[in-house]
């Protein structure tokens, strides 16, 4: 929900007016890509030669994106131990995604860390269900730090929509899972004002 897809391999021409549109309406802008050669596809960069003109960044002084949130999430069919110097591609992640947020950075945006996503495929059932999480999160979640509270906030929020949209057979089991996060929520408050008394203890 409040997301929406713009697949540029599927626009048979574009529209530059409205795609610079598209992102001035935007709060967060994500830019999602499988790794070519060190370097996101032709399609992207087409793209942002021709919407990501001079005078829309900042040429006119008006920085339509500033403070909008800028995202990188990139596929790569490698392991991500191989993005590093001395590794196997002897490149980092952050390096080969410094264009993206060099133009971030001249629009006045807020830079996202990027989420790399190492072959997808290969992972278990479990993980690949784990990663749909982060990404929902990484797409919806309050902006960083990524802190446990930022998860329990959003977990919170989503559960009930959630819940909602599930059949009736399993409303029962979804609402104990409700029911049993926010139990857990409580009893990890308590476990922080038992710390925190601690820590003024012995300050004290």
């Amino acid at each position: 929900m409040n997301v929406e897809w713009h697949h540029l391999d599927a626009i048979a021409q574009l529209n530059v007016e409205a795609e610079q549109q598209l992102l001035r309406t935007a709060d967060r802008i994500i830019f999602q890509f499988p790794l070519y050669w060190y370097a996101a596809p032709a399609s992207l960069k087409d793209w942002e030669d021709t919407v990501l003109t001079r005078n829309f960044i900042y040429g006119d002084g008006r920085f339509p994106l500033a403070n909008k949130e800028l995202g990188i999430v990139v596929t790569t069919g490698r392991p991500l131990k191989d993005f590093r110097h001395g590794g196997t591609e002897n490149i980092t992640i952050d390096e080969m995604l410094a264009s993206l947020r060099a133009v971030g950075h001249l629009a006045q945006m807020k830079i996202l860390p990027a989420m790399p996503i190492a072959q997808f495929s290969y992972q278990q059932e479990a993980e690949q269900m784990q990663l749909l999480i982060d990404y929902q999160r990484y797409l919806t979640q309050p902006a960083p730090p990524d802190s446990l509270a930022n998860r329990e906030t959003w977990f919170a929020n989503q559960l009930p929509k959630f819940i909602a949209k599930l059949p009736a057979a399993d409303q029962f089991t979804g609402q104990l899972i409700a029911d049993t996060f926010a139990q857990n929520q409580a009893d990890l408050e308590q476990l922080r004002d038992a710390l925190n008394l601690l820590k003024e203890g012995e300050e004290d």
